[in-house]
């Protein structure tokens, strides 16, 4: 009878699980929260049942699982193709040629930190002063992913971000109200932006053009984004094309920070 030794086990294999259990974090990340998830569970449990009939010798049912992967593969593009799109956006925002941003992917080797220029307290107090007021708002922030694509919809700017500039652009009854504004490192670089619109059919009714126009953004880029309602003047953070729940603007500051930086 045929033996398993387990402890033989070469360094390159450890390698190996290692990044296999890397591209699973990062993937379940993507799909975490949408309906998405159901399906990506029953791929790996498909594919571990797969594996397990090829070690244990089932011929016959590690055949029907096999081709039923070789298929489903084609399917799956289709089903997950924003979630494929946000994969390959991430990998391609990732620039490993530039030392700071390798270190700030590597966590534990977090020692030359780059220092935070947007000024997220005058986001913050901007909207909530905007929300006490009703007076709605789209903000974005860019990260790593060039918004160059969708400022060229607006009016180009170059202001130094502040509360009162902001509160002024949103008001009722400037004429750059409309639209998102965009705002980069500590400059609001365009006003009057049009964004795209996800068609996202898990998002809630209550939330209108504004919202799905966050959602949208943050679908196809790794911008984040803020809104103001007109009707309930709460304040919405959204990321990676989901709402970030917090409980005060104090807290909504602090993510804001942390994901910037």
């Amino acid at each position: 009878m045929e033996t398993f030794n387990f402890l033989d086990l070469r360094i390159l294999d450890i390698i190996d699980i290692l990044l296999v259990a890397i591209l699973l974090y990062y993937i379940y990340k993507l799909v975490k929260g949408s309906a998405a998830i159901n399906i990506f569970i029953g791929i790996v449990i498909v594919y571990l049942a797969w594996k397990l009939t090829q070690v244990l010798q089932m011929e016959m049912l590690s055949s029907i699982l096999g081709q039923f992967i070789g298929v489903g593969m084609f399917a799956l593009i289709v089903v997950f193709q924003q979630e494929i799109r946000k994969f390959l956006l991430m990998v391609g925002s990732t620039n490993f040629g530039n030392k700071r941003k390798l270190i700030k992917h590597l966590r534990f080797l977090r020692d030359d930190e780059k220092e935070l220029t947007t000024d997220v307290t005058s986001i913050i107090k901007a909207c909530e002063s905007m929300g006490k007021s009703s007076t709605g708002a789209l903000i974005v922030l860019k990260r790593s992913t060039s918004l160059d694509f969708i400022k060229n919809s607006g009016d180009i700017m170059d202001i130094e971000l502040n509360q009162p500039i902001l509160e002024s652009i949103f008001y009722k009854n400037s004429t750059l109200h409309d639209g998102a504004l965009i705002i980069e490192e500590n400059k609001i670089t365009a006003t009057r932006v049009i964004l795209p619109v996800s068609n996202d059919r898990s998002i809630p009714l209550r939330f209108g053009l504004r919202h799905r126009a966050a959602v949208g953004i943050t679908e196809k880029t790794d911008a984040l984004a803020l809104v103001v309602s007109e009707e309930t003047g709460q304040t919405s953070y959204i990321k990676n094309g989901s709402f970030e729940m917090f409980e005060s603007y104090e807290e909504l500051g602090n993510k804001l920070r942390e994901d910037l930086e």
